[in-house]
């Protein structure tokens, strides 16, 4: 946990979120948990639209809330002379600006990258597309379902007797806002030495961080791409399994939960069949490298699957524990809120929150990942009501009056 006297990592770093929906805000939570002040420019009147995502009661999502948790919300229309000159006076205050509009947006509302940089010569402009800046797909919209698919992840989600799945969260997003946060943080590390040397400003084109959201998922395909090159192998969807590891998947208990086993290592695989009852599998020859199990996989997956069947999944996991085999349960929400290994590191918050309509008391919002210390940094505050601190922003940074703040946003109804 930081102190007064030890500052929050990022403490004094100022961003501008310029982002809608997961990528980009999720690259400014990540750096807001960390202390860095985060302002989010939102579209007036409706805001950013993942205020309407997953929308249960009310008029603002415990998704929105989560993801741009930390940060200050103001309402500018990029698109007016207003928006436009109120964001560039915002520039020359902030360190980075995180967008993930379509590729040639920024430009066509004259603050693409050369605008921005004559504002702040020493800004980092972090930018989150389908499939990058440059290249002859740059120009296609795509959303993370596109990119999952582009990226190879897609084709080894679920069964190979059915079409690819999806997982059950923007992992695309998530994952680009990962790559985002990283190279923000990256850019300011380069910033900091070539002040430190005495060297001028690092060129814009070493300042503009280009993440595409496809890029992203291939990053984590492992040796995907390698092993199809040097052995012409192309890797298929198997399920719970994971190519080439075996045992390691999802057994049925007697309850009817299922729990998760990892028997692939040679010593903890003998642990386990000794523990199954199956000393004829430990002692097989064949067995004793992971080559060997791999290929007797659904052997073994019925030897175990026959074990779990006959006692319910806490007295399966009590077990397994005590024979030193890695395993767990398969946790839903319930499970988690209530965990005591994430309550012992502050990784569920509560707080009383408003939805639009009524405040919901005590409820829980994962905490702050990495850890710095023993438990999670303090969540700040949730995301922010539309608009909530304009004036605060656009007086506290540049002045302006609530009369001119007002004006600004009248000319532009006067004009659509």
């Amino acid at each position: 946990m930081t102190t007064s006297e030890s500052p929050a990592p990022l403490a004094g770093v100022r961003v501008l979120e310029l982002g809608n929906y997961i990528a980009a805000p999720t690259a400014g939570r990540l750096l807001a948990d960390f202390g860095a002040e985060v302002i989010k420019v939102e579209r007036p009147g409706t805001g950013d639209e993942l205020r309407n995502w997953r929308l249960y009661a009310g008029t603002t999502s415990l998704l929105f809330r989560t993801i741009n948790r930390n940060k200050q919300s103001i309402e500018l229309d990029l698109r007016s002379e207003f928006g436009r000159r109120t964001v560039l006076e915002l520039v020359r205050h902030c360190d980075v600006v995180l967008e993930n509009f379509r590729p040639g947006t920024l430009e066509a509302w004259g603050l693409g990258p050369e605008v921005l940089s004559a504002a702040n010569p020493e800004l980092v402009l972090t930018r989150i597309s389908a499939f990058g800046q440059t290249g002859p797909m740059s120009d296609r919209p795509g959303f993370a379902a596109v990119a999952e698919a582009h990226g190879g992840f897609r084709e080894l989600v679920g069964h190979p007797d059915r079409p690819p799945a999806r997982v059950g969260i923007s992992i695309g997003d998530s994952i680009a806002g990962l790559y985002a946060g990283f190279g923000s943080v990256m850019a300011l590390f380069q910033r900091d030495v070539r002040r430190t040397a005495g060297l001028p400003p690092a060129p814009l084109t070493e300042r503009v961080i280009d993440v595409a959201l496809n890029e992203s998922m291939l990053s984590m395909m492992e040796s995907l791409i390698p092993d199809y090159e040097a052995y012409d192998v192309l890797r298929e969807r198997i399920g719970g399994r994971m190519e080439g590891i075996a045992p390691s998947n999802a057994y049925l208990c007697q309850d009817g939960d299922s729990i998760i086993v990892a028997g692939n290592g040679d010593r903890i695989f003998q642990r386990l069949m000794d523990l199954i009852g199956r000393a004829d599998l430990a002692n097989d020859p064949d067995l004793r490298s992971n080559a060997g199990r791999w290929a007797r996989r659904d052997e073994l997956d019925e030897a175990i699957g026959a074990w779990t069947a006959g006692r319910p999944a806490a007295t399966a996991i009590e077990e397994l524990e005590v024979a030193g085999v890695p395993c767990g349960p398969i946790y839903t929400a319930r499970e988690i809120s209530q965990d005591e290994q994430y309550a012992a590191r502050a990784m569920i918050q509560r707080f009383d929150v408003s939805n639009g309509a009524e405040v919901l008391k005590d409820v829980g919002f994962p905490g702050v990942v990495p850890v710095i210390g023993k438990e999670s940094l303090p969540i700040r505050s949730l995301g922010p009501d539309l608009g909530e601190h304009t004036e605060q922003v656009l007086g506290g940074l540049l002045g302006l009056t609530a009369a001119e703040i007002r004006r600004g946003t009248q000319d532009l109804e006067e004009a659509s």
